[in-house]
Protein backbone atom coordinates (compact mmCIF):
# COMPACT_ATOMS: atom_id res chain seq x y z
CA UNK A 1 0.00 0.00 0.00
CA UNK A 2 1.01 3.61 -0.56
CA UNK A 3 0.11 6.91 1.05
CA UNK A 4 -0.13 10.02 -1.11
CA UNK A 5 0.01 13.28 0.82
CA UNK A 6 -0.82 16.67 -0.66
CA UNK A 7 0.39 19.64 1.35
CA UNK A 8 -1.61 22.83 1.68
CA UNK A 9 -3.74 24.95 3.98
CA UNK A 10 -7.43 24.08 4.51
CA UNK A 11 -9.03 27.53 4.39
CA UNK A 12 -11.29 28.42 1.44
CA UNK A 13 -9.23 31.54 0.62
CA UNK A 14 -6.09 29.34 0.34
CA UNK A 15 -7.48 27.10 -2.41
CA UNK A 16 -5.51 28.67 -5.29
CA UNK A 17 -2.42 29.66 -3.29
CA UNK A 18 0.98 28.52 -4.50
CA UNK A 19 1.39 26.71 -1.18
CA UNK A 20 -1.69 24.58 -1.96
CA UNK A 21 -0.42 22.87 -5.09
CA UNK A 22 -0.21 19.58 -3.15
CA UNK A 23 -3.94 19.72 -2.36
CA UNK A 24 -4.67 20.30 -6.06
CA UNK A 25 -2.64 17.23 -7.05
CA UNK A 26 -4.53 15.03 -4.57
CA UNK A 27 -7.86 16.37 -5.87
CA UNK A 28 -6.82 15.48 -9.43
CA UNK A 29 -5.71 11.97 -8.42
CA UNK A 30 -8.96 11.42 -6.47
CA UNK A 31 -11.06 12.43 -9.47
CA UNK A 32 -9.00 10.69 -12.16
CA UNK A 33 -8.85 7.35 -10.34
CA UNK A 34 -12.31 7.54 -8.72
CA UNK A 35 -10.99 7.17 -5.20
CA UNK A 36 -13.55 7.16 -2.37
CA UNK A 37 -15.34 10.28 -1.22
CA UNK A 38 -13.15 12.43 1.05
CA UNK A 39 -13.79 11.72 4.72
CA UNK A 40 -12.44 13.68 7.68
CA UNK A 41 -10.06 11.24 9.44
CA UNK A 42 -6.65 11.47 11.07
CA UNK A 43 -6.86 15.29 11.12
CA UNK A 44 -7.14 15.33 7.33
CA UNK A 45 -9.40 14.58 4.37
CA UNK A 46 -8.80 10.92 3.49
CA UNK A 47 -9.65 8.99 0.33
CA UNK A 48 -8.88 5.37 -0.53
CA UNK A 49 -8.90 3.14 -3.57
CA UNK A 50 -6.78 1.04 -5.87
CA UNK A 51 -4.48 2.25 -8.63
CA UNK A 52 -2.51 -0.30 -10.71
CA UNK A 53 -3.36 -3.05 -8.20
CA UNK A 54 -1.95 -1.04 -5.26
CA UNK A 55 -4.00 -0.01 -2.28
CA UNK A 56 -3.78 3.80 -2.14
CA UNK A 57 -4.55 6.15 0.70
CA UNK A 58 -4.55 9.84 -0.22
CA UNK A 59 -4.79 12.62 2.34
CA UNK A 60 -4.93 16.40 2.52
CA UNK A 61 -3.89 17.32 6.09
CA UNK A 62 -6.23 19.78 7.80
CA UNK A 63 -3.58 20.64 10.39
CA UNK A 64 -2.27 23.52 8.25
CA UNK A 65 1.03 23.36 6.40
CA UNK A 66 3.35 23.82 9.37
CA UNK A 67 1.82 20.89 11.29
CA UNK A 68 1.36 18.39 8.45
CA UNK A 69 3.44 15.75 10.22
CA UNK A 70 0.87 15.31 13.00
CA UNK A 71 -1.73 14.06 10.51
CA UNK A 72 0.74 11.84 8.63
CA UNK A 73 2.08 10.13 11.74
CA UNK A 74 -1.41 9.26 13.00
CA UNK A 75 -2.36 7.76 9.66
CA UNK A 76 0.79 5.69 9.09
CA UNK A 77 0.69 4.34 12.64
CA UNK A 78 -2.96 3.31 12.30
CA UNK A 79 -2.56 1.59 8.91
CA UNK A 80 1.01 0.40 9.60
CA UNK A 81 2.39 2.16 6.50
CA UNK A 82 6.17 2.27 6.23
CA UNK A 83 7.47 5.84 5.69
CA UNK A 84 9.24 4.60 2.53
CA UNK A 85 5.73 4.03 1.11
CA UNK A 86 4.74 7.68 1.62
CA UNK A 87 4.81 10.09 -1.35
CA UNK A 88 4.35 13.80 -0.55
CA UNK A 89 3.32 16.36 -3.20
CA UNK A 90 4.37 19.92 -2.36
CA UNK A 91 5.36 23.32 -3.71
CA UNK A 92 9.04 24.21 -4.13
CA UNK A 93 10.45 27.73 -4.46
CA UNK A 94 13.81 26.50 -5.71
CA UNK A 95 12.36 24.93 -8.85
CA UNK A 96 11.24 26.89 -11.89
CA UNK A 97 7.47 27.25 -12.17
CA UNK A 98 5.95 24.21 -13.85
CA UNK A 99 8.93 21.88 -13.43
CA UNK A 100 8.64 18.75 -11.30
CA UNK A 101 11.33 16.87 -9.42
CA UNK A 102 10.75 13.64 -7.55
CA UNK A 103 13.26 12.41 -4.99
CA UNK A 104 13.61 10.15 -2.00
CA UNK A 105 14.67 11.61 1.34
CA UNK A 106 16.76 14.70 1.90
CA UNK A 107 16.38 17.86 3.89
CA UNK A 108 13.34 20.11 4.14
CA UNK A 109 15.25 22.97 2.42
CA UNK A 110 13.30 25.42 4.58
CA UNK A 111 9.83 24.08 3.66
CA UNK A 112 7.88 24.08 6.92
CA UNK A 113 5.43 21.38 5.84
CA UNK A 114 8.28 19.02 4.97
CA UNK A 115 10.11 19.94 8.21
CA UNK A 116 6.99 18.95 10.16
CA UNK A 117 6.75 15.59 8.38
CA UNK A 118 10.48 14.99 8.96
CA UNK A 119 9.96 15.67 12.68
CA UNK A 120 7.15 13.14 12.99
CA UNK A 121 8.15 10.31 10.62
CA UNK A 122 11.80 10.94 9.65
CA UNK A 123 13.17 11.73 6.19
CA UNK A 124 12.84 8.34 4.49
CA UNK A 125 9.89 9.08 2.20
CA UNK A 126 9.46 10.28 -1.38
CA UNK A 127 8.68 13.83 -2.39
CA UNK A 128 7.25 15.21 -5.61
CA UNK A 129 8.39 18.81 -5.68
CA UNK A 130 6.29 21.08 -7.92
CA UNK A 131 8.10 24.26 -8.95
CA UNK A 132 6.34 27.51 -8.13
CA UNK A 133 9.27 29.81 -8.93
CA UNK A 134 10.74 32.53 -6.76
CA UNK A 135 9.23 35.79 -5.51
CA UNK A 136 9.98 38.89 -7.55
CA UNK A 137 10.45 42.53 -6.60
CA UNK A 138 11.69 41.81 -3.06
CA UNK A 139 8.41 40.12 -2.09
CA UNK A 140 8.66 38.16 1.15
CA UNK A 141 8.63 34.38 0.72
CA UNK A 142 5.66 33.98 3.09
CA UNK A 143 3.62 36.46 1.04
CA UNK A 144 4.62 34.77 -2.22
CA UNK A 145 3.62 31.22 -1.24
CA UNK A 146 0.28 32.47 0.09
CA UNK A 147 -0.39 34.38 -3.14
CA UNK A 148 -2.84 32.92 -5.67
CA UNK A 149 -1.59 31.64 -9.00
CA UNK A 150 -2.42 34.08 -11.79
CA UNK A 151 -4.74 33.13 -14.67
CA UNK A 152 -1.96 31.92 -17.02
CA UNK A 153 -0.33 29.92 -14.23
CA UNK A 154 -3.68 28.26 -13.42
CA UNK A 155 -3.90 27.04 -17.03
CA UNK A 156 -0.37 25.64 -16.79
CA UNK A 157 -1.13 24.12 -13.39
CA UNK A 158 -4.01 22.14 -14.88
CA UNK A 159 -1.55 20.64 -17.39
CA UNK A 160 0.85 19.78 -14.55
CA UNK A 161 -1.92 18.09 -12.59
CA UNK A 162 -2.95 16.12 -15.67
CA UNK A 163 0.66 15.07 -16.43
CA UNK A 164 1.19 13.85 -12.88
CA UNK A 165 -2.00 11.78 -12.93
CA UNK A 166 -1.24 10.45 -16.46
CA UNK A 167 2.11 9.06 -15.32
CA UNK A 168 1.19 8.12 -11.78
CA UNK A 169 1.87 4.43 -12.50
CA UNK A 170 5.59 5.27 -12.89
CA UNK A 171 5.54 7.05 -9.52
CA UNK A 172 3.73 4.13 -7.89
CA UNK A 173 6.60 1.90 -9.03
CA UNK A 174 8.93 4.41 -7.30
CA UNK A 175 10.87 5.10 -10.49
CA UNK A 176 11.41 8.69 -9.37
CA UNK A 177 13.95 9.79 -11.99
CA UNK A 178 11.90 8.30 -14.82
CA UNK A 179 8.76 9.95 -13.45
CA UNK A 180 10.48 13.36 -13.25
CA UNK A 181 11.85 13.19 -16.78
CA UNK A 182 8.58 11.89 -18.23
CA UNK A 183 6.29 14.55 -16.70
CA UNK A 184 8.71 17.35 -17.55
CA UNK A 185 8.89 16.32 -21.21
CA UNK A 186 5.13 16.38 -21.80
Amino acid sequence: MLLFVGLGNPTPDSENNRHNVGFKIIDTINKRFSLSKQKPKFKGLLTTGNITDKKIYAIKPLTFMNNSGICIRELIEYFKIDPKDVIVFHDDLDIEFGKIKAKFGGSSAGHNGIASIDKFIGQDYSRVRIGIGKPKDNMEVADFVLQNFDEDEMVELEKIQSNISNYLSILIEKKLDLFSSTVNNK
